[in-house]
């Protein structure tokens, strides 16, 4: 391809242009307001940075797609980059979704931990950056307003108060312990607080006392007091509240040699929720304005875009892209000043704690090279375990090491039918599935949970699959199944190998090791709960598969199933009184 006559030839119009080199992989995705202007620029200038000329020397053809509007090619460069992974984009590993704070619309909303979905049966507050500050401000509102927490077949069946009433984090309204009105009036106090209004809310406080006291109504008062005592130690502890409740995310970009953090720091009502650090992949050789760019235009595709976003840098970046009127502030004062620099001090933390980290890591590796007399150090390790209950429910796990640290959004689980209790038969099976495709990333080491025999097994796959090269050792358990007896075993030598307790390299294959036996027994124990809850439900006449999904569906599972009553049974989809009634007998 002929890539400046191509290129010449493309229109003066929004769109996304893929680069690929001569093995037909997609080595770089790139939006352009002008697609003729942007492609050409790669092979009409020559001041590109060293990253660009060796992109560009790569390249072997051009593919692109004309957009409507350039909100629309962001949204398409994203969604490729996502798919693709090109090696000359920065990348930022998807997460989970964020957090939020949940009132239910129930008669006496619950208080909830949540993510997923939002819908308008509730109110939602948030998001916040990680699960602990969700659930720390779960715990202040417990003591503050004495919020219900439990779920709603516990709630409906409860004929004393729990123990959180018990320790003055509960109302009691399961057993008419607060009234509709004041329970009302708690859940307002409690969207009060979590939308910044703190002043506000103290005030009416401070006014109830009043009126509480001057009605001799001391114990009344007494509460409301301790109300105002526990908000204000909130207030002292807050670290950032703004006199304001503004919604703002601070995004900085720091840089360490070729290391790279961005921080993500989120202000809502004032608050400071938390901070969330970033540790994108290909972005050595880029400017911060240009990672700022890349985590806006990944990040917020996926999650909600506040009403300001503060950032340490200025990008190219039009506020209409991201999907709402918004305002990038890159030169801030007053109180936003002080949340970018305290954005700016995290992510100078943060950078400084993973390169020490990647340093132990580095350490580790190497120490396993000399253990294991290889001829580099590692870079990819994978680990095998297989799971079951005297050959019931078998789960094989396998688990990732890469770039210096567990990869939890690679790992996977095989399940195992038909071979019950054989271990050797099921380490077969998922070695055939992880390897067998032929997709994804060999690994330069496989650590098989096991001995000779599970090792033979798996070796014996690696050979039909025509897999050479790879690495393999197995991980035995000592005397005493005692971390410091595990020993190392090699195909063909007589002897396993067993470490100093203390080996950086052994501590390694344990950390990995471990991690692979609790995937595995995570997901054996699910299958195993999943194998018998149905089975109890399936003892019942006239429970067929539809039913039992809907009361498993309806109930969040067997427990859920087992704490209703017949009423509650009985609002089931199929469900009639008398098979309510069934239900309840069988399962008690």
């Amino acid at each position: 391809m002929d890539l400046k006559a191509y290129a010449a030839g493309l229109p003066m119009q929004p769109g996304v242009y893929r680069m690929i080199d001569a093995a037909g992989t997609v080595i770089y995705v790139g939006k352009a307001r002008e697609l003729k202007k942007r492609v050409s620029s790669y092979f009409q200038k020559t001041d590109h940075s060293p990253r660009i000329r060796l992109m560009v020397s790569q390249i072997a053809s051009i593919e692109t797609t004309v957009t409507r509007t350039e909100a629309e090619a962001l949204i398409l460069e994203n969604n490729l980059i996502k798919s693709l992974s090109p090696r000359y984009n920065i990348l930022f590993r998807d997460d989970k979704s964020y957090p939020y704070i949940q009132l239910s619309g129930h008669e006496f909303p619950r208080l909830a931990y949540y993510r997923g979905a939002l819908d308008r049966r509730s109110r939602f507050f948030g998001p916040f950056p990680n699960a602990g500050a969700a659930k720390e401000s779960i715990h202040l509102l417990q003591k503050i307003f004495r919020l219900r927490t439990c779920e709603d077949s516990v709630f409906a069946n409860r004929s004393r108060p729990c123990l959180l009433h018990q320790i003055r984090r509960c109302s009691g309204p399961c057993v008419g312990l607060v009234s509709n009105e004041s329970y009302a009036e708690d859940v307002k106090a409690a969207s009060a607080f979590l939308n910044g209004r703190q002043n506000e809310l103290l005030q009416d406080i401070a006014a109830k006392m009043n009126a509480a006291a001057e009605k001799l109504d001391f114990e009344q008062a007494a509460l409301y007091r301790d109300q105002m005592q526990s908000l204000r130690r909130v207030q002292e502890k807050q670290y950032v509240l703004s006199g304001h409740a503004v919604d703002a995310d601070v995004v900085v970009c720091a840089s360490s040699g070729d290391a790279i953090c961005v921080n993500l720091a989120m202000i809502r009502g004032g608050h400071h929720l938390g901070d969330r650090s970033f540790f994108p992949q290909n972005a050595q050789g880029y400017e911060i304005p240009d990672v700022l760019e890349a985590f806006l235009s990944q990040h917020y595709l996926s999650f909600p875009v506040p009403s300001q976003i503060i950032l340490n840098g200025k990008v190219g970046l039009l506020a209409e892209q991201l999907g709402r009127k918004v305002q990038f502030i890159t030169d801030p004062v007053g109180e936003k000043r002080v949340w970018l620099d305290m954005a700016i001090e995290n992510a100078r933390l943060a950078l400084g704690r993973m390169l020490g980290e990647k340093l132990g890591q580095e350490a580790r590796l190497e120490a396993l090279r000399e253990a294991l007399r290889l001829e580099g150090a590692p870079g990819r390790i994978e680990c095998f375990d297989i799971s079951h209950t005297q050959g019931e429910a078998t789960i094989a796990s396998c688990v990732v090491y890469d770039r210096f640290a567990m990869q939890k959004g690679e790992y996977r689980r095989y399940n195992i039918a038909g071979i019950p209790g054989d271990d050797y038969g099921a380490m077969r099976i998922a070695l055939e599935k992880r390897y067998g495709k032929g997709e994804g990333l060999l690994p330069d080491l496989i650590l098989i949970d096991g001995g000779k025999g599970q090792l033979k097994a798996a070796s014996e796959t690696l050979h039909e699959l025509g897999i050479a090269g790879v690495s393999m050792i197995g991980v035995a358990k000592g005397e005493g199944r005692r971390a410091e007896n595990d020993r190392l075993i090699f195909l063909g030598a007589e002897k396993p190998l067993q470490l100093e307790r203390d080996n950086p390299g052994l501590l390694l294959i344990q950390t990995i090791r471990d991690e692979a036996h609790r995937f595995a027994i995570s997901g054996h124990r699910a299958k195993r709960g999943q194998a018998r809850t149905a089975s109890r439900l399936e003892e019942i006449e006239g429970i067929g598969g539809k039913r039992r999904q809907r009361l498993l569906t309806r109930f969040g599972g067997l427990k859920g199933v087992l704490a209703a009553s017949v009423e509650e049974l009985e609002q089931t989809d199929g469900i009639s009184r008398a098979l309510a009634e069934k239900i309840y007998r069988h399962l008690h």
